[in-house]
């Protein structure tokens, strides 16, 4: 039984916290034990994959319901199950991942915003995105930046779906409470200013840029990575340099720093040669991947999850993780972006290897 005295402390404690509360403060001891002993770090989210079967229809059921013109973006959100839980938006707790759908003779309206974005494009042909007056005519595989604050519109020349996943840091700028929206102002779609690919031309070559080119933004000045030329790179590299933990493994950069692309996001291109299975790491970044082409398996803490062309997985933070390829005879490619150089930044990026 408790001591009368020990009952008088429970009762001094509860009227102090109460009185704490009517002023909204907060004993934050309290707080801080009750956090550490229910949820740990990293488990705001859990491991997610989406299957591309179960994406791709109701994608496309959209043509019938809602148009650009309706609702500015015709996407749909990958939403990770514990954050709906918790009332919170996103594929992790830093990045937003989406599906977005432009049909032919469509146009999705100029604006920008704090969030900085980037397209991985899955399907179709004839579209183009136009960031800061450069059009760039968007193929499967390709990476596309739309950095912060840095207009951009689409608009479909082709013929039938032009579809891809859009990466932006928005839970990341909500913490913050900086999340700028504004349209371009006065038209739909913003002045061509450029040439068509003016960035990709300009950084044609590794090695070698303009020498007369000037930049000091704090995001890369290329605004389209060709898969074209990312699987040759792949292809081309040293097997000796595979990672133990992502096989053979390729980061997009700033062509004038090699630092990443931006600020707060960055993103790789991996080939799993066929058979590899990797060993398994952890690292407090969290990460989107999609599937590029093939197939295989991704075991994050014990748990099997099997992919394949067009799949995307949401790897939380601090998760044990490993990848295999399914196939004995076909390469796997998967593209991914991550919230690595916010964190690097800070000076708090951790990473293990496993044994």
């Amino acid at each position: 039984m408790s001591s009368p005295g020990a009952e008088d402390q429970r009762k001094a404690q509860a009227d102090f916290y109460a009185g704490l509360e009517q002023l909204y403060l907060l004993p934050n001891w309290a707080r801080e034990a009750e956090s550490q002993v229910a949820h740990g770090p990293h488990a705001a989210a859990v491991p997610w994959l989406w299957k591309w079967s179960e994406v791709r229809p109701n994608i496309l059921r959209t043509v019938s319901l809602v148009t650009p013109e309706d609702v500015e973006r015709r996407a749909i959100g990958l939403i990770n199950p514990r954050l709906r839980e918790l009332g919170r938006r996103g594929a992790t707790p830093t990045l937003t991942a989406a599906v977005q759908l432009i049909m032919p003779g469509e146009v999705a309206v100029s604006h920008h915003h704090t969030p900085a974005a980037l397209r991985v494009i899955m399907e179709g042909k004839g579209a183009y995105t136009a960031v800061d007056g450069e059009r760039c005519w968007m193929e499967p595989g390709d990476l596309i930046l739309t950095p912060a604050w840095t207009f951009h519109d689409h608009k479909h020349e082709g013929e039938g779906p032009m579809i891809w996943l859009d990466g932006l840091d928005v839970p990341l700028i909500r913490s913050i409470d900086s999340n700028f929206f504004e349209r371009y102002p006065g038209q739909r779609q913003q002045a061509l200013t450029q040439p068509d690919g003016a960035s990709t031309r300009r950084f044609a070559s590794a090695g070698l840029r303009p020498a007369a080119f000037k930049w000091d933004k704090p995001y890369s000045p290329l605004t389209r990575y060709p898969w074209e030329r990312t699987e040759q790179a792949l292809q081309a590299m040293i097997e000796k340099e595979a990672t133990p933990f992502d096989d053979l493994y390729l980061e997009y950069v700033n062509p004038l720093t090699g630092a990443a692309v931006m600020p707060s996001m960055g993103c790789y291109a991996q080939r799993l040669r066929p058979g590899v299975q990797t060993r398994s790491h952890r690292h407090n970044a969290s990460a989107v991947y999609y599937v590029c082409r093939g197939s295989g398996y991704t075991t994050i803490e014990g748990k099997r999850f099997e992919w394949c062309q067009g799949d995307v997985l949401a790897l939380p933070g601090w998760h044990w993780h490993a990848h295999a390829n399914g196939s004995t005879t076909e390469d796997a490619y998967l593209i991914s972006f991550t919230d690595e150089p916010l964190l690097k930044y800070l000076g708090i990026f951790r990473e293990q290897s496993g044994e």
